[in-house]
């Protein structure tokens, strides 16, 4: 159905939306109950049945979207020539409820390397509602009967099969991505915190590793030109500093909770919602 492949689609992007349903009809309408459309802020996909209805619906989805409204409302419209219109007039002679639904933006994460912490941390993730994407230059970590774990996920999984150059995946993730480095090569780390440095649109860079080789990624990347500002965006070691341990399981878990602190930071700063209106 198109307006399913678009709400994973804006879903998938990490854009808004609203999703209008047809919630009951009484006598005649274009549309019968549960049709639906999706309406971003600059495109819409289907219909629930045209005309002045539907251009209320669209305007109104998007006055939802500019103020950042998370809750549902419903709107009421009477199908006859002696309601009022705003955009022509439609006297099919019933009566319509169109129920209007935010489509929130998840998180997005990308887990680059996925050895034995990223794995575990996978798994941890792949129970929140994010869209996660997998990235190993190694075959053989992203093979489907070692990421049968996963296979429960409440999350998107994305698993990004990339033998050489990883960090071109960079390019394929949406703005504002948390994108953790953590691959078994020090030489991919480096090239994956110049290439996140570059992108410009993620929201988090980490990287797991020791002071001493974050050390010598430091003059590295200033080296290939990246000031000392942009530098100190990306965050290392990461993770909470007051959770000791080196087990894979144990930075997992510190890395997850690190992680839906900055959720929590980001739901705080989104917009706050308007009064509805119907």
């Amino acid at each position: 159905m198109e307006w399913m492949k678009a709400v994973q689609r804006l879903r998938e992007q990490r854009r808004p939306g609203v999703l209008v349903t047809v919630l009951s009809v009484r006598g005649h309408a274009p549309r019968e109950a549960g049709a639906k459309m999706v309406v971003a802020a600059d495109e819409v996909w289907a219909t629930v049945g045209g005309g002045n209805l539907e251009s209320v619906a669209i305007e109104r989805s998007r006055s939802l979207l500019a103020a950042g409204a998370t809750e549902p409302e419903v709107l009421d419209f009477a199908l006859s020539d002696k309601a009022p219109y705003q955009h022509g007039v439609q006297c099919c002679g019933g009566e319509v409820k169109l129920l209007l639904e935010p489509l929130p933006v998840v998180p997005s994460v990308a887990i680059f390397g996925v050895g034995h912490v990223g794995l575990e941390l996978a798994r941890i993730l792949a129970r929140h509602d994010v869209e996660l994407h997998l990235v190993d230059s190694r075959p053989d970590q992203l093979t489907p009967e070692r990421l049968s774990v996963l296979d429960d996920a409440v999350a998107g999984i994305h698993v990004h099969h990339v033998p050489v150059l990883p960090e071109l995946v960079i390019a394929e993730l949406p703005p504002g991505t948390h994108a953790l480095v953590m691959t078994h090569d020090h030489a991919e780390d480096a090239a994956l915190c110049d290439a996140t440095l570059r992108n410009g649109q993620l929201a988090t860079i980490g990287l797991i590793g020791s002071s001493a080789k974050w050390s010598r990624f430091r003059r590295k990347l200033a080296e290939d030109g990246h000031s000392a500002e942009a530098i100190d965006t990306i965050v290392t070691p990461i993770g909470l500093p007051d959770l000791p341990g080196k087990e894979p399981a144990v930075i997992a878990v510190s890395v997850a909770a690190w992680l839906l602190h900055l959720f929590v930071a980001e739901r705080n700063t989104a917009p706050a919602p308007s009064e509805a209106t119907a």
